[in-house]
């Protein structure tokens, strides 16, 4: 049986670091959660460090990326072809984020919020390689349009068609998002994604690969058709 990971605590002074506020802003939030009740109150604390509060980093983080700041929705990325490729650093600045390593985070500790890399490069030796994840702009303007905030925006979550794909197919063949959302019973990506990234499909938390040298899908995960029925046996009995 898989253990469950201990959450990830922080303290206000770090969360003010990443989000770009101080740390009594971050107190202030707190302190005000039920004024915004009829909102999204600022999460509870988690645990304390000697006097310090401390709150999962991890709800805190999806808490300042559903808020979207008024700075994101004014922000007016700068002009770039469509098909260049930035990293993750380059990526949080052209969305507007002050914190370089906001779509790090994103991708670390909201799998499924943000979009997958169209590209990721294996570098380094063979003794300490290490990965780079790039994303076309264009991939990013699509994410802007459509990025989960206060309310329902224009594109979220619409109406796509999903394959059909058999449940008596290979056990073992490998499929992505697309196909297990299918196979899930979802009506969108999105909307599969979205479960995801809340912590429903715990039994797909785990990948079994990811594709490799495959253009756009290239770093996208996969899951076995296995998996992929073993999680939907156990939403069925809920």
């Amino acid at each position: 049986m898989t253990s469950r990971r201990e959450p990830r605590l922080a303290d206000a002074a770090e969360i003010a670091a990443e989000q770009g506020l101080t740390p009594a802003r971050i107190t202030g939030l707190y302190n005000e959660r039920a004024e915004n009740a009829a909102g999204v109150p600022f999460p509870e604390t988690a645990g304390q460090r000697g006097r310090a509060r401390l709150w999962d980093h991890g709800q805190v983080t999806e808490w300042f990326a559903h808020r979207t700041p008024a700075r994101l929705k004014e922000h007016t990325p700068p002009s770039l072809g469509p098909q260049e490729l930035l990293n993750a650093a380059q990526a949080s600045r052209f969305l507007g984020y002050k914190n370089s390593n906001q779509v790090t985070t994103f991708v670390r500790d909201h799998p499924g919020y943000f979009p997958d890399p169209d590209v990721v490069e294996e570098l380094g030796t063979a003794e300490n390689p290490y990965r780079r994840q790039l994303w076309r702009v264009q991939t990013l303007k699509d994410w802007m349009a459509t990025r989960p905030g206060r309310g329902r925006r224009a594109g979220i979550d619409r109406p796509v068609s999903l394959p059909a794909v058999p449940a008596d197919g290979d056990p073992d063949e490998l499929l992505g998002a697309t196909q297990a959302a299918a196979l899930l019973g979802y009506k969108s990506v999105g909307s599969f994604s979205s479960s995801l990234a809340q912590g429903n499909l715990p039994l797909l938390k785990t990948v079994d690969a990811t594709a490799e040298n495959a253009g756009r899908q290239n770093g996208r995960r996969r899951w076995t058709r296995r998996r992929i029925l073993e999680q939907a046996a156990q939403r069925s009995k809920k």
